[in-house]
């Protein structure tokens, strides 16, 4: 039952979101939707506290894949995600957040997909790390190019939101990892329980301040959400066939490509004041892709990499 935890979890609290919304509003008075940014920055933390330089050492080991899986990243979903809100033909804000997703960095997510498809783990941990590092500059840039088509993009604003939620929380994981790993070993118990229950919170918080709008567009969005993923892997997998890159390479870039931090993407949200708009796709991605990246992960673990 504990690898089917986290799925039941977020089921019950969507469906809590979707019948009684005013739970996850307000808490005796507090507006519970300021509490998204900084349980982001405690999920942020404690991916730091997990990495360490050593994770950017696949740039040069295996540039060209990093190269080409980075190129694939920040190309293919965030095209995808608009000419897809373009084809369904979205209200601005709704569209504006399914660009917001593809020009979000891969996640963790990613690198547990990685591992379980015998993908190649190395280059997995290595785009996120890179992707993250990147995304101050690079989301902020392709949502003005993009999403500033739909929706008036602060790019500053942005880019500072995105070093408030990642970059900062990241690195003061880093140096803890470095000087106290290991000390703190409560700690180190405690985080992915903390992620877990802060990822499902979020979720929840969103849907319900989105929720009169997701039961409108409800089953277009999904559709949405489920082409943009898929399209993804298909595409982010034979781009890396073209570029002559290893079955295991090519199932990692695919993974990249199709899953992104919908964390982040939440996040920035929040910080535009449309919770309820542009981060219902982000809401909506993030249990969608765990559940297309399992099964593509348990179909790929299987078959042979020749």
């Amino acid at each position: 039952m504990k690898n089917y935890l986290f799925p039941i979890l977020v089921i019950l609290v969507l469906s809590l979101a979707l019948i009684r919304p005013s739970f996850l509003l307000n808490w005796e008075g507090l507006e519970t939707s300021v509490l998204i940014v900084p349980l982001l920055q405690i999920i942020m933390f404690g991916v730091g506290t997990e990495m360490s330089l050593a994770d950017f050492k696949g740039v040069v080991q295996m540039p060209k894949g990093v190269l080409i899986g980075m190129l694939c990243q920040f190309s293919i979903m965030p095209f995808l995600g608009f000419g897809i809100a373009k084809l369904f033909g979205f209200s601005p804000e709704i569209a504006a957040g399914i660009i917001l997703v593809g020009s979000s960095p891969s996640g963790l997510a990613s690198n547990v997909m990685s591992y379980l498809a015998k993908a190649n783990l190395a280059l997995s941990v290595t785009m996120t790390a890179c992707a993250t590092l990147v995304a101050p500059l690079i989301t902020p840039f392709m949502m003005s190019w993009l999403g500033g088509q739909f929706v008036e993009v602060d790019f500053l604003g942005m880019m500072w939101s995105i070093f408030q939620i990642v970059i900062i929380p990241i690195a003061i994981g880093l140096l803890f990892n470095h000087f106290l790993k290991g000390k703190v070993s409560w700690l180190d118990r405690i985080m992915p329980i903390i992620s877990m229950a802060g990822i499902i919170l979020i979720i929840g918080v969103i849907t319900a301040n989105g929720r009169d709008s997701l039961l409108e567009i409800g089953l277009l969005l999904v559709l949405a959400c489920v082409l943009h993923n898929g399209l993804g892997y298909l595409l982010g997998y034979f781009a890396a066939k073209a570029a002559k890159m290893d079955e295991a390479s090519c199932r990692t870039i695919a993974l990249e490509v199709g899953m992104q931090n919908s964390g982040l993407a939440s996040g920035i949200a929040v910080q535009m004041g449309k919770i309820g708009t542009v981060g219902l796709a982000p809401a909506v991605f993030g249990p969608l892709m765990n559940v297309t990246g399992s099964l593509l992960a348990s179909f790929w673990k299987n078959r042979p990499q020749s």
